[in-house]
């Protein structure tokens, strides 16, 4: 796909230009600082973007505050005494250091085991607790695709599970391919079937459209709340690029 890129401000915003041979403008705000980001088509010349935007500058601030306000964790040093989430909870991490086969276990409420070998450096003990949740996840999702799937009346393909740091799903409507963010799983688990659902919605409808709302409220009419709830959950630290 042929893509031309270029930034142009509107009303003190700085705005992320990318054209592409697509039939639709589309516009989104992205995380940690609400990076502005516009897809158009190549027809389209910079004043109808300019014009787009000003129409939506209120939206925009609205989630560039959203994100503004949304806690953040400092950047994990992966030691005894942190603190980790998984499905929504918060946990302590207690690492052992052994000559045995690492892993990560959940001990109670409110502890998280890590048993690591001698030496094992913060890379690699991240990757393990990376893996442990993408376990977690893989052993859900067959059983949330197959219930979904019924009640929205579509089939997915293939799904998997990946870091992402500009979204928490997405969907690749040709091939009827589901992903989902890695972070989820630090997430309630409605938060999850939340983005589980949006994503097979985009099988029916792919833009964020009113035909899009009118879907999820059919198919799950609290869908606002746990968007709400996952918007409103802490931010992991990244050192972010684009």
């Amino acid at each position: 796909m042929s893509t031309d890129r270029k930034t142009i401000e509107v009303s003190g915003i700085r705005v992320e230009v990318v054209r592409k041979p697509i039939k639709n403008l589309h516009l989104s705000v992205h995380p940690p600082e609400g990076r502005v980001r516009v897809s158009a088509p190549q027809r389209i010349d910079d004043e109808a973007v300019r014009l787009a935007v000003a129409s939506r500058l209120a939206w925009i601030r609205r989630h560039q505050q959203r994100f503004a306000d949304q806690p953040r964790q400092s950047k994990r040093e992966m030691v005894s005494g942190e603190s980790h989430y998984f499905r929504g909870r918060r946990y302590r991490l207690r690492v052992t250091e052994h000559n045995g086969p690492s892993r990560v276990s959940v001990n109670g409420i409110s502890e998280l085991k890590m048993w690591v070998r001698p030496g094992t450096d913060v890379d690699k003990r991240e990757q393990l607790l990376n893996d442990w949740y993408r376990g977690y996840m893989k052993e859900l999702m067959p059983d949330l695709i197959s219930r979904w799937q019924s009640v929205v009346g579509v089939q997915v393909a293939d799904w998997g599970v990946k870091k992402m740091k500009t979204r928490w799903g997405s969907c690749n409507t040709q091939d009827c391919r589901v992903w989902l963010n890695l972070e989820l799983a630090k997430k309630p688990p409605q938060c999850l079937e939340y983005v589980v659902v949006h994503e097979m919605v985009h099988l029916l409808e792919r833009h964020h459209n009113d035909r899009f709302r009118i879907l999820m409220d059919k198919f799950m009419p609290q869908w606002r709340l746990h968007r709400d709830e996952l918007n409103q959950a802490p931010l992991p630290h990244e050192d972010w690029a684009y």
